[in-house]
């Protein structure tokens, strides 16, 4: 009786773990590419000073590809509404993977579909811009301060100019 038990519970075992091994199929892998600390130092700088040659005093945001900022930089007499204006932009940079101008133009009124309705976290107008390797949006660069949108988004496609070709 006993050997007949054992044989019995070695079967259930064996069954249940045939069960799990095909339960225990591995989620899929994502790979992307990451921007680093020292390019988002070197677009941020590079784009503050292209604005201040001009005589624009601006901040400038960088964040990664979820929207979240890595790097905010203040210029020197930039305003303070300034931060909040490029983490907005660099947010929807990257969360749309368009330039700002872009989305404005995408979502022009509040009638239909309009994810400002929604994200009260998106930034229409010009200025932000994203940073992609190949097709894949690995972040964003926002600049605010210029007197407008236009001279915002240039000194942001400044700071993205200094990093293109080390971008791989």
């Amino acid at each position: 009786m006993s050997r007949l038990f054992a044989l019995g519970v070695t079967a259930i075992l064996a069954g249940l773990s045939s069960v799990n091994a095909g339960a225990a199929d591995p989620l899929p892998t994502e790979s992307h590419k990451v921007l680093t600390a020292a390019l988002a130092v070197e677009a941020a700088q590079a784009a503050i000073a292209a604005c201040k040659a001009q005589g624009y005093n601006v901040t400038v945001t960088i964040a990664d590809r979820t929207g979240t900022p890595i790097l905010m930089l203040v210029g020197d007499g930039a305003g303070a509404v300034t931060r909040e204006v490029t983490r907005r932009k660099a947010y929807t940079a990257a969360l749309w993977k368009m330039s700002t101008g872009d989305f404005a133009k995408r979502f022009p009124t509040p009638t239909g579909f309009n994810p400002v309705v929604y994200d009260p976290q998106l930034a229409s107008g010009d200025g932000g811009v994203p940073i992609k390797v190949g097709n894949d949006t690995i972040g964003a660069i926002a600049a605010a301060g210029a007197p407008g949108g236009d001279k915002d988004e240039a000194c942001a496609n400044a700071g993205l100019a200094k990093i293109s070709d080390q971008l791989n």
